[in-house]
């Protein structure tokens, strides 16, 4: 009689043969995934009191779980798939994973060191890079090539001997639990960064067996990651974008009553600011969190997907938290936690800004353009967009109380008394169409919905890029920059406790705005009780020229909404084909003047000095 075992041998050999992933349940609760691109294959023996172990064993792309039954039932499973993948590969790795004994704080490698010298070497740094803490001392790691037995049985049912006539190559690795406490139960949090720390050790260690011995052509550690997404991190994905498309955080702080604000501030000679009144809150923050919380972001075993996640989390419960506090101190003090403050050379370079750039002259109303010329322009953009994909469709939306211009879940919103200059709008058109509904866009294309909703902080980079694509399409003008730097020398007032009349006063009569642009800067930085967000776009576009200048790619970028300390592992989610490239680009790509601005950007050239050429 045929066993789950058995059918899935027959099943996993022939999609080896066809280059078709693998995916079965086995006897006694087993499992196999297997990856057939990459030539190894992470193998774990079910055993009781074994907290966590089995986890770390499926944090690989390919990986067996030895139910609980005769293990060598598992036998002719192990080898088979093993000689099919040496002939696909050339070479083929298996790394059994087991615990050792409580209190036990050294790895130890069983492996043929002699025919592995650079991947058990790497295993070993890497491996010695762990420790429990920040205090205590690193991990010890010990490398033999002993055969190795629990209680006087071999851990696997098959001999290195048996694996080496398949022409693979079996290394053990005996791992200290000090995840775990000394009654069995895990240490969750710490658990999560040893189990990346470990998993990463293990990528780094096949590389160099892959390279070595193999003609895979896989082209860095990083694709050696999993490359298939559990149907469960799909459902969990979709359900954390739902609870952030419930709320939108920029409307629910913006005042409905701007325009009073602005009449009865300006009539009474600056000195009344009226109270600003919010939109009702069309989520309840708390049942919010209770489902944020429920979501079970813990089981995640793919290292960078959980990383990503718990951080999304994190900045969610910020958000649903700043609801509750609109209009109070707290709103204030919990933007300071999200958006992080004003660094010292930010403020320098809003300074030096402010110091070299002088406002220009308001444009005569005859050349302004109103928020319908402006929709009709954006609706160009969005069939330039059309054209590289037939899917995409954009809309515009002109809406009465309303004090900026934004875009939300991938369409645009203007203001209707909204009037700007010809060389505004082309600025505008790149940074809100050309840069927030192109990534949108792009992030709704991505396998994870995550993508198009923004991953933690992916703000200060999407308007680095928003503020980069105004300087590249050649419309960045002086007084836009002014603004940038107006807003950052606002929010560093702002934590000082200065109020509405001195921060108007402030940037009016010492930093030289108009009135109606100081008031434009103090009213959004006011708003639901002090709002730190417009300081993202000068220090997003600061980081983001280091970034070019540095040698970074700007089309990467636009694969979706993320922050620059997500770049890197974008570039693994990509390389494991968990993420794909962007599907549209921006017009300015296109323009003649691109390259000569991006010259400017990595010469390192004085943003001041950039605009005022």
């Amino acid at each position: 009689m045929e066993t789950l075992v058995d059918d899935a041998t027959k099943a996993v050999l022939e999609n080896i043969s066809t280059n078709r992933r693998s995916i079965y349940n086995l006897e006694g609760n087993g499992f196999i995934h297997l990856e057939p691109a990459l030539p190894f294959l992470f193998i774990y023996r079910t055993l009781p009191d074994d907290a966590g172990t089995r986890r770390l064993a499926k944090s690989g792309a390919s990986h067996l779980i030895i139910g609980n039954v005769d293990a060598y039932d598992y036998s002719s499973l192990i080898t088979q798939v093993s000689e099919a993948m040496t002939s696909k590969h050339n070479a083929f790795l298996l790394v059994d994973i087991y615990s050792g004994n409580q209190g036990i704080t050294d790895f130890k490698i069983h492996a043929p060191a002699s025919r592995l010298p650079a991947s058990i070497e790497a295993l070993k740094h890497e491996l010695h890079k762990i420790r429990v803490s920040d205090t205590s001392p690193y991990l010890g790691v010990t490398v033999d090539d002993d055969e190795v037995t629990i209680n006087g049985v071999s851990v696997l049912p098959c001999s290195s001997e048996e694996i080496l006539k398949c022409g693979a190559t079996l290394i053990h690795i005996e791992i200290p639990p000090v995840y775990r406490n000394t009654k069995g139960v895990l240490f969750p949090v710490f658990f999560r960064r040893f189990r990346d720390n470990f998993s990463r050790a293990l990528q780094k260690a096949i590389f160099e067996f892959v390279r070595v011995q193999t003609s895979s052509g896989i082209p860095s550690f990083t694709a050696i990651g999993k490359r298939n997404v559990h149907a469960e991190l799909y459902k969990l994905d979709q359900e954390l974008t739902d609870i952030e498309d419930s709320f939108n955080l920029l409307m629910l702080v913006a005042p409905v009553n701007i325009n009073e604000i602005r009449d009865t501030f300006f009539e009474s000679g600056f000195k009344t600011v009226p109270d600003y009144h919010y939109r009702l809150l069309p989520v309840d923050p708390d049942k919010l969190k209770r489902k944020l919380f429920n979501l079970r972001i813990d089981e995640i075993d793919d290292p960078a997907l959980a990383y990503l996640y718990n951080e999304k989390r994190e900045e969610l419960e910020k958000q649903l938290s700043m609801l509750k506090e609109r209009g109070t101190r707290n709103f204030f003090y919990s933007s300071i936690r999200l958006f992080h403050g004003v660094e010292k050379d930010l403020k320098k370079e809003a300074e030096d800004i402010l110091s070299i750039l002088a406002e220009e002259q308001e444009p005569n109303p005859s050349e302004l353009i109103n928020a319908a010329e402006f929709r009709e322009l954006a609706l160009k953009e969005f069939e330039f967009f059309k054209n590289q994909d037939s899917d995409f469709e954009g809309k515009v939306h002109i809406k009465e109380n309303l004090n900026i211009m934004m875009v939300s879940q991938g369409e645009f919103y203007l203001p209707k008394n909204y009037e700007l200059t010809r060389k505004e709008a082309n600025a505008l058109l790149q940074h809100e169409i050309g840069t927030h509904v192109l990534t949108y866009y792009n992030g709704s294309k991505q396998p994870l919905t995550q993508l198009k909703a923004g991953l933690a902080d992916y703000d200060t980079l999407q308007e680095g890029i928003a503020v980069m694509a105004e300087y590249l399409c050649g419309n960045l003008t002086p007084n836009r920059l002014r603004t940038l730097a107006g807003r950052v020398i606002a929010g560093d007032v702002l934590m000082q406790g200065c109020d509405f009349k001195e921060m108007f006063d402030l940037l009016k009569n010492t930093y030289g705005f108009s009135q109606d642009r100081a008031f434009n800067i103090v009213s959004r930085m006011f708003q639901g009780g002090g709002f730190l967000k417009d300081i993202i776009y000068l220090k997003g576009f600061m980081q983001l020229r280091h970034f070019l200048n540095s040698g970074g790619d700007l089309e990467l970028l636009l694969a979706g909404k993320f922050a620059l300390h997500h770049v890197n592992i974008i570039k693994e989610l990509i390389d494991r084909e968990v993420l794909i490239g962007p599907r549209i680009k921006p017009r300015y790509l296109q323009m003649e003047c691109y390259q000569d601005q991006m010259k400017e950007i990595t010469a390192g050239t004085y943003l001041a000095q950039m605009i005022k050429k």
